[in-house]
């Protein structure tokens, strides 16, 4: 599962923890195409309309394989420091 986290997170796909209504998919997603969250939502629902029940089964899919912002920290190198005289 680790390795699909790193690859939505590699390619900016991940639940914002700013701006989420109830899982933060589609906030996500508008946040890695550039949209704001709620013409996202609003094209989500649109969608919803002219093809009904697929995005029923896409939604919790994505909420559980889209990592959250901060589920991993990033790892940040440590750099060693001189000795205090």
């Amino acid at each position: 599962m680790e390795t699909v986290y790193g690859s939505m997170r590699q390619h900016g796909l991940v639940r914002p923890t700013q701006g989420r209504l109830l899982g933060g998919v589609i906030a996500g997603l508008g946040q890695r195409f550039g949209i704001d969250p709620w013409p996202a939502r609003l094209l989500f629902v649109l969608i919803l309309l002219a093809i009904p029940g697929s995005q029923i089964l896409i939604y919790p899919i994505l909420w559980i394989l889209m990592p959250s912002e901060t589920s991993v920290a990033p790892i940040t190198p440590i750099t060693p420091q001189a000795p205090v005289a």
